[in-house]
């Protein structure tokens, strides 16, 4: 009886196993280089003292009432060619400087915080300095005083250079929950 003819070629000759090989090795190389990632470009975007910031917040609002009582509004203007701002408050309050600060969502490094000094000729006017051009998504800040208590503007703003940006024309979002 006449046995089966086999075939003798190797392991190593075949489509099937490279295939699978090349898998594995591809999903290895992935998960190294994802774990690298994770590791070099850590998330500073979260806040593990929860109550700390629940009461920052609180204190948030309070400020965003204090400038909505004082009924203050703030128009601000980005000049392109010398980096200039300037803001024009209206409302019950004006103290001699104030502080602005534009905030990048996800990228600390690219917030500015900017000193406006009021101006002597013009009420209502401040002026500030910018040392660079600034552009996208920014939480726009601006703190002042009035009689020893600090008040705050804060609204989402699309700042590009010769912007013209709006202050304290929205609602305060959560402030409607409890009240004046």
């Amino acid at each position: 009886m006449p046995s089966a003819p086999q075939h003798s070629t190797r392991w190593y000759k075949n489509f099937w196993p490279w295939a699978i090989i090349g898998m594995l090795g591809t999903s290895v190389i992935l998960s190294v280089n994802l774990i690298r990632i994770a590791v070099s470009n850590q998330d500073t975007l979260v806040n593990d003292n929860y109550y700390e910031a629940g009461k920052g917040i609180s204190r948030s609002l309070d400020r965003e009432r204090l400038a909505r009582d004082l009924q203050l509004h703030a128009d601000i203007h980005l000049d392109e060619l010398t980096g200039e701002i300037s803001l024009s408050l209206n409302g019950n309050s004006q103290p001699a400087s104030l502080e602005l600060s534009l905030i990048s969502p996800t990228q600390p490094e690219k917030d500015r915080h900017i000193q406006l000094n009021r101006s002597a000729s013009e009420q209502g006017r401040y002026v500030g300095q910018l040392s660079e051009a600034i552009s996208g998504h920014r939480f726009v800040e601006l703190l002042g005083e009035h009689e020893g208590q600090t008040w705050r503007l804060f609204e989402e703003e699309s700042v590009a250079p010769g912007a013209e940006l709006k202050l304290g024309d929205e609602a305060i979002p959560g402030a409607e929950v409890q009240g004046k």
